[in-house]
């Protein structure tokens, strides 16, 4: 599923059944197409503050938010757009991908929210897979990705038993997820490869 067509096609559709802030729309779509999300996104602010809660201006928004790197801002409005519209996948599927990147931040090392950030990408892309159902290997791979980080993050403060057991089972839902990419697409080697390495990690902490 390209998610970037939908919000594209949704943005096509929207500009041409409204006439407020359509220049603004109109200069947003074709700065996105050109790759130029800096520009969208001014655009987009000001339709947003013209048409606040506009479903299609805030799917945009999110999505150029995204592409710039500004994550809190794209998960702030993935999170208003859910609200005017709760079962719009491409929200949970890129609110889950920007809180993963916050969460895989180098420079979170040292933020104690960083584990609160990978269960919340977790719940992002299982809430994608509830409304789009078992078809969609996107969904599936990025919450394997998900699984197998949060794993990573865990390990290295393994101490007790208990908390190596914690882990395996995080690896072990990441091997779940790649396998079902793996049964759409079984000649996925780096799928393949993120299986291999989920279980070799589990070796080690036995």
């Amino acid at each position: 599923m390209n998610y970037f067509k939908k919000a594209i096609l949704g943005l096509i559709i929207f500009s041409s059944t409204t006439t407020f802030a359509q220049n603004n729309y109109e200069k947003s779509m074709q700065a996105m197409m050109k790759g130029d999300y800096k520009t969208a996104v001014t655009q987009l602010e000001k339709a947003d503050a013209k048409t606040p809660d506009n479903a299609a201006v805030l799917k945009m928004l999110g999505y150029s938010y995204f592409q710039n790197g500004e994550y809190e801002k794209c998960i702030a409005t993935y999170s208003r757009l859910l609200s005017v519209k709760p079962a719009e996948v491409s929200a949970y599927y890129y609110r889950g991908k920007a809180r993963l990147n916050i969460a895989n931040d180098p420079k979170e090392s040292l933020n104690t929210m960083r584990e609160n950030f990978y269960t919340a990408a977790i719940k992002d892309f299982t809430k994608a897979i509830e409304i789009t159902g078992d078809e969609d290997t996107q969904m599936f791979q990025n919450r394997g990705l998900a699984y197998k980080d949060y794993a990573i993050f865990k390990s290295y403060k393994v101490k007790k038993s208990v908390e190596k057991v914690a882990c395996v089972a995080l690896f072990n839902n990441s091997i779940a997820d790649f396998q079902k990419v793996l049964t759409m697409q079984p000649l996925r080697k780096d799928i393949i490869d993120w299986v291999t390495y989920d279980k070799a990690q589990i070796a080690s902490l036995k």
